[in-house]
């Protein structure tokens, strides 16, 4: 009786701890856990930014940088900082769209890199603060090509273009 009582136990938590996982929104944050800013004017066509990403270690990917980069520019815009800068919306207003079109997201900023396509490092050496005894916060400034990203995503479907509702 005790051995059938531990295997549903087993059951029941490996269950439970399946579905509590899968779409959990605290779990999604914390793969972006990242600050970005405005860092001046960029080019024609492109945004000028400075990514901080949270890190347990002092040194990141320039990857990394670059993929936080895209997503600030994609979900969650910058505000102006003074040097010139203005603040700049999300390029995708409706932030329901990145768990509607998951299967394009996950691929764009996953195994196929797609992302890497957008966005180049400015600055060489990254800008480190140390928060704490394990955490750190990594600086780049990075350059997102706003057009083209913006391009593209209306070439997949993923967002209406700017003359749709007209």
């Amino acid at each position: 009786m005790k051995k059938y009582l531990l295997v549903l136990v087993c059951a029941v938590f490996a269950l439970s701890a399946q579905f509590s996982f899968a779409g959990d929104p605290k779990k999604e944050a914390a793969q972006w856990k990242y600050d970005i800013e405005c860092a001046g004017t960029g080019n024609e066509g492109t945004f000028l930014v400075k990514v901080w990403t949270y890190s347990k270690k002092a040194v990141i990917p320039n990857e990394e940088a670059k993929k936080n980069a895209v997503h600030g520019v994609l979900f969650r815009g910058f505000a102006a900082n003074g040097i010139g800068c203005v603040s700049q919306r999300p390029l995708i207003k409706d932030a329901s769209v990145q768990h509607d079109k998951a299967d394009y997201f996950d691929a764009f900023f996953g195994k196929e890199s797609a992302y890497l396509k957008y966005a180049s490092i400015s600055s060489s050496v990254p800008e480190v603060v140390k928060i704490s005894k394990k955490e750190f916060k990594v600086g780049y400034v990075v350059t997102v090509s706003k057009d083209l990203l913006r391009k593209d995503l209306e070439a997949a479907g993923v967002v209406k273009g700017l003359s749709a509702g007209f």
